[in-house]
């Protein structure tokens, strides 16, 4: 061996033990997840590190930043190597053609009184105005900001906050309208310490000169973090590094993700959305305890910063980034399904059946065996087993039924579609200019492609077919070259939104109705109704965990969400099914599906009355759950919510993750133990009262509650108006003339809850005591409907 090649080795043995692989060094395999974070711990990178304002127009925002050069180097001490950030000298040619420490363009801008832009350059260019996927249209512009200015810094107030932009060493404050500081930017130095966390800065990547930033930002020593998509892993991700990469996740017991959004919302209240599709890294104090490192492959950092509540968070970021609007009814009522039916006998059977067993139902599902060849999409009905597909649609439709279908955008060799696909130029293509793997994965930045792929989609449409189920999407090739100009860097992650816009868009245009069933997502997909949490294991530990996806998905900006009840992997373990059913019907969306059985009668008699009782009880609250639907869709809330969302001020509702409520007042707290029959509940402060037995219960502590009949705890709020209809088959054949308002209450105070059908807008009902018992204060109905009046809790 040269000496040449030993010093090489040594290097690469170094960087290996110190997990600073050069690429070119790593393994890396198809599909695996990207971490930004990684390019801002190899040697061989350089380092641009911000450090003071040297230009600011406070009328318009702008300004330059000079970025100090520095770089990593192995430092000997005590008998271990370190590697730290020092100033380092320009090391290009010719010398006079670049900047040693560059001074690049940044700006402050503000969008409302709650949200504060910040756009940062790592190139002598201004910021890409083009329009973006990711957005609801242009953001707008707000002047109510008011602008004080010394030599030290600038600070702009608004109503809600204030922020205060630091002139040298640079740094940018935010403050709520209290005064308190909310978090600052962490630059070299921040705070002083012998470890090296790496500070607000990008890198200029030497495998291919391109550039990656870093923005830092101070965490408190008690601060909880929430979001970042539909993450499975512990609910705070405080102490977590999550890659915020799409990725099919394979289950919900690992940290992968089917749908992350670049997006988090604080316990100290303020959130933060990543504006990019490239991939996106967050080190939520898991390196360094201080810091909140956002890492980005983008070139640019574009950082919408929102100050208030969660509720006002995610309403400034639902504004931005767009809002859930409401599925149709019936998307409200169970789906049926299974991996999967084959026939039209096996479709009409479990139609008759579910009416047989009186267990209310509106959709079934048909998953991968439609087609003439299981799995092979062709967007044809298999002519030997559903003969006459139309038919068969219109009865199941008389029937009170309607019927989703299964489809990816995967097209493999043997499917006739393939060179279709790829002769036409359809497909994702590698750098040989063929397809960029085995299968032509269809390219969804490419109009003519979506197009061709709708007009396949309308026909099923047509014929009378209610949703498309938009599986997969988080594969498209990162090293793909897109119709649009751009690689998978940037494509891969906002192919799930291009996906879910087609299938929606599409569904729309023909039925007139806002629904798809989809897996993958990226920030902007929750304009596109339904997504569910995916292949889950069917174990209790998945059970929690998909609730944390759920729930960190709607922190997320997703209004809707749903999940397998009972686990996707093999049959469903009977008493586990039966917990899972008890939940999953207090979600926004039910769908039982997975291998098979998943309908009650292959398992048991008692089953199929537990199945009917539970069901029975989404469809009794049918009313509730779409007054609930319009008004969280209408303020960008999520209809499933963790305690805090509603109780900010109640320190110990940040901590719960087991629990949520739906909507805002029914509370929910699911079994997650093999033959439980009661759990240890939080209830935040006020009274509650238990919606299977009636007893009341104190706020601010925890209970040991027994579930009813109905295996979960549930409790609606003292004060609430939970509206019912009677149990019908289907939610085409509800009465919505015949209506029970239950007045949960400790006293006689009115009490109010929202009500709505699907003919009338969203009211306020407000119940008080009358002379023989609580009245309606005002019928907004007109007299069309026939209310009675139920009391629950006690004095």
């Amino acid at each position: 061996m040269s000496a040449g090649r030993s010093h090489v080795g040594g290097w690469l043995l170094v960087f290996a033990l110190l997990g600073l692989c050069p690429a070119q060094a790593r393994a890396q395999v198809l599909g695996d997840t990207v971490d930004a974070a990684d390019d801002f711990q190899r040697l061989e990178q350089v380092y641009f590190v911000g450090s003071r304002v040297t230009e600011f127009d406070p009328a318009t925002g702008r300004g330059r930043l000079r970025w100090d050069r520095q770089q990593r180097r192995p430092a000997l001490s005590f008998g271990k190597i370190d590697i730290g950030l020092s100033k380092a000298g320009a090391d290009e040619f010719p010398a006079t053609e670049y900047e040693e420490s560059p001074r690049l363009p940044f700006s402050v801008t503000f969008v409302s009184p709650r949200t504060i832009r910040l756009r940062f350059s790592s190139r002598d260019a201004p910021p890409r105005d083009a329009p973006s996927l990711m957005l609801d249209g242009t953001p707008p512009s707000d002047r109510s900001w008011r602008v004080e200015q010394t030599a030290e810094a600038v600070t702009f107030t608004s109503t809600a906050g204030r922020i205060r932009l630091v002139r040298d060493p640079w740094h940018v404050e935010f403050y709520d309208a209290s005064g308190r500081l909310l978090t600052r930017t962490q630059n070299a130095g921040d705070p002083a310490s012998f470890y090296a966390p790496v500070p607000f800065s990008f890198v200029r990547r030497a495998r291919d000169l391109g550039r990656s930033t870093a923005a830092a930002f101070q965490l408190a020593h008690d601060e909880k973090i929430f979001g970042c998509g539909e993450s499975f892993t512990r609910l705070d991700k405080r102490g977590q590094r999550v890659v915020a990469y799409a990725r099919d996740a394979m289950g919900v017991e690992n940290e992968w993700m089917y749908k992350p959004v670049p997006f988090f919302l604080s316990s100290r209240g303020y959130g933060l959305f990543v504006h990019t599709s490239a991939p996106v890294t967050f080190d939520f104090g898991r390196t360094f305890g201080q810091h909140n490192t956002v890492y980005t492959q983008d070139e640019e950092l574009d950082l919408f910063l929102f100050i208030g509540t969660p509720r006002e968070v995610l309403s400034e970021y639902t504004r931005l980034t767009g809002r859930s609007p409401v599925p149709p009814l019936w998307s409200f009522g169970l789906w049926m399904s299974r991996i999967t039916y084959r026939s039209e006998a096996e479709v009409r059977d479990v139609a008759e059946r579910l009416r047989r067993h009186r267990i209310p139902s509106d959709v079934i599902h048909l998953d991968t065996g439609w087609f003439e060849t299981e799995w092979r999409g062709d967007y044809r009905f298999s002519p030997t087993r559903f003969p006459d597909p139309a038919r068969m649609l219109a009865d199941l439709k008389r029937q009170g039924f309607r019927v989703s279908l299964w489809q990816y955008t995967y097209f493999t060799p043997k499917n006739e579609l393939y060179a279709e696909v790829v002769s036409k130029g359809y497909a994702v293509r590698g750098e040989g200019g063929g397809p960029a793997t085995e299968d032509a994965v269809l390219d969804m930045s490419n109009p003519e492609a979506v197009r061709w792929y709708q007009s396949k989609l309308a026909g099923l449409l047509k014929l009378g077919v209610a949703a498309i189920k938009v599986d997969f999407g988080e594969g498209a090739p990162a090293a793909g070259l897109y119709a649009s100009g751009r690689t998978g860097l940037y494509e891969h992650n906002l192919y799930p939104l291009r996906y879910n816009k087609a299938v929606a868009d599409l569904t729309r245009e023909v039925t007139g109705e806002q629904i798809i069933w989809a897996r993958s997502a990226w920030a902007g997909s929750q304009r596109y109704p339904v997504h569910w949490g995916g292949d889950a294991e069917n174990t209790d530990s998945a059970m929690a965990a998909t609730l944390r996806g759920g729930l960190s998905l709607g922190l997320s900006g997703f209004t809707y969400w749903s999940h397998d009840v009972g686990g996707f992997v093999k049959r469903a373990p009977r008493d586990l099914y039966r917990r899972w059913l008890a939940w999953g019907v207090l979600t926004s969306h039910t769908r039982a599906h997975g291998a098979p059985p998943r309908e009650p009668w292959e398992y048991d008699e008692a089953l199929v009355e537990d199945y009917r009782r539970a069901v029975g009880l989404k469809y009794a609250l049918m009313p509730y759950v779409l007054a609930q639907a319009r008004d969280s869709s209408a303020l960008g809330h999520p209809l499933l919510r963790p305690l805090f969302f509603e109780y900010p001020d109640d320190p110990t509702s940040w901590t719960v993750e087991d629990e949520y409520l739906f909507g805002r007042d029914l509370l929910v707290a699911p079994l997650f133990e093999e033959g439980a029959n009661a759990r240890r509940v939080y209830l935040p402060p006020g009274a509650w009262v238990d919606y299977q037995t009636g007893k009341t219960y104190a706020g601010a502590r925890w209970h040991r509650i027994e579930a009813g009949t109905i295996p979960v705890v549930l409790l609606a709020r003292a004060g609430s108006v939970i509206p019912h209809v009677g149990v019908a088959e289907s939610t085409d054949r509800i009465d919505w003339t015949d209506v029970e308002l239950r007045v949960y209450a400790t006293d006689d105070a009115p009490a109010s809850g929202l009500f709505t059908t699907p003919r009338d807008g969203l009211r306020t009902l407000t119940v008080g005591p009358g002379r023989r018992g609580p009245v309606l204060r005002e019928d907004p109905s007109g007299g069309r409907i026939r209310w009675r009046i139920s009391r629950f809790g006690g004095r």
